[in-house]
């Protein structure tokens, strides 16, 4: 019973690989191969390689200045850190509040074999990022060092410690998440929220590691010395790497206890925590009236709850949101200097730096496509829409202005930025104010278009519609293209006319566009809508 409720979580972990959600059936095999390929090309090519260039860089020098231990601290706290880390959103989902949670409690299987089971789970898929930063560890020390039984033993010891410690900071986090999930009423904005936290944290890290790793480098001596006064039970995980064998028996029976302790701590716990509905508000029903709604405002009210009630769907498609603004204040902040960098760059082309200024705002601007998905979100539920008592293109003008009030205002600042600190006249500052604005209302009835013409209704997954469909590639590269012509006819023949008069013309005809977009959804678009 083990080996097959172990097989069903990993089945559950990679279901994407076998099975396709966009077309509701399993893959063929070729594809099931290629996504294979695909995982592991990523897995060992891209992140394997990275840090083994990090082992290299890294095992050498510190090997030469006898901090051998230093190396292997360093390679494994970055091995627990993306091992914890790039598991813990399973173990949260797959540990405490599986969705089979309530199947599986209602059948002839004990406990302590459902744990189990998910505890491999949790541990294979933290061993899983570990040994992408182990393996190359391993070996380039082993390389540069020589190679020994007792130092291959003792690395045999300290992946295992490793990829222990990896389960039980997974376990602890999972807890720490899952309880916290059971009290929140938004529980779509806080995973929002904590999903930008970590990608905001991973790319400051990653800009910021090169100076770190530097400064490791330089002062390696110095942080050795402090850290075998100060905290000698780090300075003995190091050493196990080294090849000594009492660190290693230390940690491994340190370890070993640990993982006991949680197995009792989760066994008393667990069902608590599986079988916990969450925080549940008592509301007394008190009568009030209720302000009536037109129908295109209670069309609106619909769109917006469906935007903010997905995680997915806000974290995909709503991004700019959120980038708009903050590109704006970096405008006001740095903004002077790029345009002056980008002037020096361009000479020859005046007033090059204002065009590119509104050129990247629409560029961040087409991060918003909340449109596109919107009518594929409908799913199986399409009809519902299709029967009430509303006309379509009022269904479709709902749509669009979700996408439109969520870009519109926030561009209202950002451009404004931009327009205050590019240096040149005032006619070009007009217009680069004017032509995002533009840009944004075109990229909303375009999208609209898309998603009529391209609809993808049949999913059982809404990552299907939001991040694997035909219309959303068309947006996202179609607005690359046109932004890219953009530049290009500017760079070309465009700062002839200049760029007040050039950027009126893009103006003008996204405009056009735009206007005849929208005509054509409110007769030929609404009709198509109602026969999908």
């Amino acid at each position: 019973m083990l080996k097959i409720l172990v097989k069903k979580q990993l089945a559950e972990v990679f279901k994407g690989y076998f099975y396709d959600a966009k077309k509701n059936r399993m893959r063929s095999k070729i594809a099931i191969a290629g996504w294979i390929i695909f995982f592991i090309l990523i897995m060992v090519g891209m992140l394997g390689g990275m840090f083994t260039v990090l082992s290299l860089n890294l095992c050498e020098g510190l090997t030469q200045a006898g901090l051998g231990w230093m190396y292997f601290l360093l390679m494994g706290g970055i091995a627990i850190l993306l091992g914890a880390f790039g598991s813990v959103f399973n173990t949260y989902a797959g540990l405490y509040l599986s969705r089979d949670n309530d199947l599986l409690l209602s059948l002839p299987i004990p406990a302590r074999t459902i744990i189990t089971a998910r505890l491999v789970n949790v541990w294979l898929m933290g061993t899983m990022y570990a040994t992408v930063v182990l393996v190359p560890t391993l070996a380039v020390y082993w390389i540069v060092s020589g190679i020994t039984p007792g130092k291959v033993l003792c690395g045999i010891i300290l992946y295992l410690v490793v990829t222990l410690i990896v389960l039980l900071l997974s376990c602890l986090l999972g807890w720490v998440v899952a309880k916290i999930s059971l009290r929140l009423k938004n529980k779509s904005f806080t995973t929002v929220l904590i999903s930008l936290l970590f990608i905001g944290g991973y790319y400051f890290f990653y800009f910021k590691a090169s100076d770190l790793i530097r400064t490791i480098l330089l002062n390696a001596q110095t942080y050795g010395e402090k850290l075998k006064g100060t905290a000698y039970g780090l300075y003995l995980f190091g050493r196990i790497g080294e090849g000594d064998l009492a660190a290693a028996a230390v940690f491994a029976m340190t370890t070993a206890v640990l993982c006991v302790i949680i197995w009792r701590i989760l066994s008393r716990s667990f069902f608590s925590i599986a079988t916990d509905t969450g925080k549940t508000d008592h509301v007394r029903y008190v009568e009030k009236t209720v302000r009536e709604k037109s129908v295109f405002f209670a069309l609106l009210g619909k769109e917006f709850g469906r935007f903010t009630s997905s995680a997915n769907y806000m974290l995909n498609c709503g991004l700019g949101v959120l980038l708009i603004p903050a590109a704006g204040v970096f405008l006001l902040i740095k903004g002077r200097v790029l345009c002056e960098a980008v002037g020096e760059a361009f000479s020859g082309k005046p007033d090059c730096a204002a065009v590119f200024a509104g050129m990247a705002l629409c560029m961040i601007a087409s991060m918003n496509d909340m449109t596109v998905p919107s009518v594929s979100l409908e799913g199986k539920s399409l009809w519902v829409l299709q029967s009430l008592p509303v006309e379509p293109k009022k269904i479709l003008h709902a749509k669009m202005t979700v996408q439109l009030i969520l870009t519109e205002i926030p561009m209202l600042f950002a451009a404004g930025c931009g327009s205050f600190i590019v240096p040149a006249s005032a006619g070009v500052k007009v217009m680069v104010f004017v032509m995002p604005v533009t840009y944004v209302v075109f990229a909303a009835v375009c999208s609209m278009f898309v998603g009529i013409r391209m609809p993808l209704l049949n999913w059982t997954n809404e990552l299907a519609p939001i991040k694997q469909s035909g219309a959303v590639a068309v947006i996202l590269f179609g607005s690359w293209g046109v932004l890219a012509a953009m530049a290009g006819l500017y760079l070309l023949i465009g700062y002839r006319i200049g760029a007040a008069s050039y950027l009126v013309c893009w103006s003008i005809l996204l405009a056009a566009i735009a206007y005849s977009l929208h005509r054509w959804l409110d007769t030929k678009g609404a009709e198509a809508f109602s026969y999908l």
